[in-house]
């Protein structure tokens, strides 16, 4: 294990121990990265010796920030498709994580977004803790969820799913659990002792009972007691009466919701309606990350996506010019066409 590297791989006891080494950049993913975890867990799914795999990131900040976002945007604007590629990969190691034979245990320690929620959210066994962060921010930098983000939110109760979609917003552990985005809490201060427990566990109920011995109740969340004007106001069918139902709830929290989303990408917004909606008919998280590959390719071929993040990472002026520039500007028609099948570039995991 050479401590330069960005993936550090150990075996402890039992258990492969995976962990994200790019503490300066919180962890974001590289297609380096990507590929080194996906051969790890390939040939730990072979390997006898192997009880489980525990996935945690350097540096206390978090788990993993999502994808390189620079790299995406120099990749666009040069008019390369390296970003493409690394999608193509990145979904598969989703979808591998999800099928994964062995109990695959998730520390989403910290700050856990787009790319790292794909690492640990479609895994077995996910822990939260007091600092836990987990959100899909897209929408913010003219993106949609992906990496089974849609597929995700979509089986979450009620519209906290579609809210949490929209507006982009962070959760704490308690609202993690509830919307099935983690299962159980664990103290941070506790996780070290947890891992070395692990170590430990020969059989896959060994692995969830040691997990169980050191969760806790988590410090209470806020999406519980919004469940009303949440479910009220996101059912609705398009964005702009999304946006009217909040403003005229007369909650302050709804409010808050609708200011959020009118600083989002309009043309993201009704993209990502239409994922989650789309992604509540579909019976496999392949078929959702054939449908998000798709809208991916589309999206990184569009305008919102560079100015989104030139707007929030390169010049950080917090000020994006979306075009078009309000909502009643995305036509059905724009929003259709980022489903469109791809031909041979299609991802095909759900053939598969």
């Amino acid at each position: 294990m050479n401590d330069d590297e960005p993936v550090l791989l150990h075996t402890e006891g039992r258990t492969l121990r995976i962990r994200l080494n790019r503490p300066r950049a919180l962890n974001a993913l590289t297609h380096s990265m990507v590929r080194i975890i996906h051969d790890a867990l390939t040939a730990a799914a072979g390997d006898d010796t192997i009880t489980a795999v525990v996935i945690d990131g350097a540096g206390e900040r978090g788990l993993c920030a999502g994808g390189d976002i620079r790299s995406i945007y120099e990749d666009a604007r040069a008019g390369r498709q390296a970003s493409v590629d690394f999608w193509r990969d990145e979904y598969r190691l989703n979808a591998g994580i999800a099928r994964f034979p062995k109990p695959y245990v998730a520390l989403m320690d910290g700050i856990v977004m787009g790319g790292g929620v794909g690492i640990s959210a479609h895994g077995d066994v996910r822990v939260v803790t007091e600092r836990s962060s987990v959100a899909m921010p897209e929408t913010g930098i003219g993106f949609v969820p992906d990496v089974g983000g849609t597929y995700l939110l979509a089986a979450a109760p009620g519209e906290l799913g579609t809210h949490l979609a929209l507006t982009g917003l962070a959760v704490n552990a308690a609202d993690a659990i509830l919307c099935g985005l983690a299962d159980h809490f664990v103290p941070s201060h506790r996780l070290e002792d947890l891992t070395r427990a692990l170590a430990g566990s020969v059989t896959p109920t060994e692995v969830t009972d040691t997990v169980l011995g050191y969760a806790q109740k988590p410090p209470a969340g806020e999406l519980a007691t919004s469940r009303r004007w949440i479910d009220d106001c996101y059912a609705a069918d398009t964005v702009e009466e999304i946006v009217e139902r909040l403003l005229d709830s007369g909650l302050p929290a709804a409010k808050e919701a609708a200011a959020t989303l009118m600083t989002r990408s309009p043309t993201a917004l009704k993209v990502t309606l239409e994922a989650v909606r789309r992604a509540r008919g579909l019976s496999t998280l392949e078929a959702a990350l054939d449908q998000e590959f798709r809208v991916s390719c589309r999206a990184f071929a569009g305008h919102d996506l560079v100015e989104g993040v030139r707007a929030q990472i390169i010049d950080k002026d917090r000020s994006p010019r979306w075009a078009p520039a309000e909502p009643a500007g995305v036509t059905d028609a724009d929003v259709a066409r980022h489903f469109e099948p791809l031909g041979e570039r299609e991802l095909g995991l759900a053939a598969g």
